[in-house]
């Protein structure tokens, strides 16, 4: 329970308020895809997406597969992938007037709960991203949501459909997501598309070199870790953001940013060491790591990034354990998290 309580805690030192468009959310203890805030950083995902989102915001390219046919009254389209962290590209297409009408959307998800589902339209009034109204999946049906907007298209039809641009992301887990849209027309009949299934996908992330029974030694030699992210998504991640956090205390201290030495080897520039931030209520720290990819990280590519950690000699004595880690997200949005605890021994301080 500590670890998982610390962990948690290290997450929200190493995660941010959203940023414009781009959801954050509340985490699991390990290797998930969120972290809940903590009192000395920003809320994430305190606000909704569609707040945060400008009226520069552009609409994304329309799902290329799956917007229908002629024949079609309504018909839904989606990208093969949604990878955790990006927003993909959804729509709508609407071959029948329709006057005051509703889209409903029934997603179904596996692996994922759809209360972690994110699903947006594009105000072309407003130009502005907006939130679908949600009855999202809970209790014993926590895989089972409906989202829906009212839409208005007098002159849709074969030859003059009404496209309506969404976008969807997925906060949670890896998994699949199927999608059932449909629309009453304002006039008593009610249409529906054929189903599309997507998948949310993730960065494959490994770390080797690291055991959870390691040992440190106060002023001894450090020890050697790596963290591998490749991108294993059809979309390339713009943002990628690798950090390092732990939290140690005893009865009555707990390790600073002082007690620990976090250094990163970069090729071209060598080893350097890393600092840690100490977080304002907690005493844990954390550290966001230098880049390890130039620029976006694209489909097939990885970025390696080789750390070491050591203790000082100033760690109190009555501190014999840390609960660290490292997490990997897409800005402010972390879709992993791998606890690296340790155990510290060796020189009291003072000797």
């Amino acid at each position: 329970m500590r670890t998982a309580a610390a962990l948690a805690a290290g997450l929200a030192l190493t995660v941010g308020a959203a940023a414009p468009g781009q959801a954050a959310g509340s985490g699991t203890a390990s290797d998930g895809a969120r972290a809940q805030p903590s009192c000395d950083t920003p809320a994430a995902g305190g606000a909704s997406p569609a707040a945060a989102a400008t009226a520069s915001d552009a609409p994304p390219a329309l799902a290329p597969a799956g917007t229908g046919t002629a024949a079609q009254k309504i018909s839904y389209g989606v990208d093969s992938q949604l990878p955790i962290g990006l927003w993909s590209s959804s729509n709508v297409t609407l071959r029948t007037p329709v006057t005051k009408g509703t889209v409903r959307l029934d997603v179904s998800s596996r692996g994922f709960s759809t209360a972690s589902l994110v699903v947006q339209r594009y105000d072309t009034g407003t130009r502005r991203w907006v939130d679908l109204d949600v009855k999202p999946g809970s209790g014993s049906w926590p895989t089972r949501g409906v989202f829906t907007f009212p839409v208005t298209a007098k002159g849709a039809d074969a030859r003059h459909p009404h496209t309506v641009a969404l976008r969807l992301q997925d906060l949670d887990r890896p998994g699949t997501l199927t999608v059932a849209a449909s629309v009453d027309d304002g006039r008593g009949h009610t249409y529906r598309a054929p189903a599309r299934s997507t998948t949310a996908t993730r960065p494959e992330v490994t770390v080797g070199g690291w055991q959870r029974s390691t040992t440190l030694e106060r002023g001894g030699a450090s020890r050697a870790l790596t963290v591998t992210v490749k991108n294993t998504t059809n979309r390339a991640y713009p943002a990628l953001r690798t950090s390092y956090f732990a939290y140690g205390a005893g009865t009555s201290h707990a390790l600073t940013p002082k007690d620990l030495k976090l250094r990163q080897y970069r090729p071209g520039a060598g080893w350097a060491e890393v600092p840690l931030v100490a977080g304002g209520c907690d005493p844990g720290m954390s550290a966001t790591l230098r880049p390890a990819a130039t620029g976006a990280l694209a489909p097939g590519a990885t970025a390696v990034y080789r750390l070491t950690v050591g203790v000082n000699r100033s760690a109190p004595h009555e501190v014999t354990h840390a609960d660290a880690g490292v997490s990997v997200g897409n800005g402010d949005m972390t879709f992993f998290s791998r606890e690296l605890p340790f155990a510290i021994k060796g020189q009291k301080r003072g000797r």
